[in-house]
């Protein structure tokens, strides 16, 4: 019997982000990626939802207002 991982992969404003390590959990994935989208720090997370064989996580941006 193998026993093998499924891929995932992450949703943000219409871009598909690659996962960066297998090992690391969906908070860890958001911090490494909140370096190069910094609204990412106040994201919600969704999912995952399987596609093509792929566990999906959607990144929404919260919406609130300045001030």
């Amino acid at each position: 019997m193998t026993i093998s991982r499924t891929a995932r992969s992450f949703r943000y404003s219409g871009l598909i982000l690659p996962d960066p390590a297998s090992e690391l959990d969906i908070e860890s994935v958001r911090s490494f990626y909140s370096a190069t989208y910094p609204e990412l720090t106040t994201a919600a997370v969704t999912g995952p939802e399987i596609v093509d064989g792929t566990l999906v996580y959607t990144f929404t941006k919260a919406i609130g207002t300045k001030g």
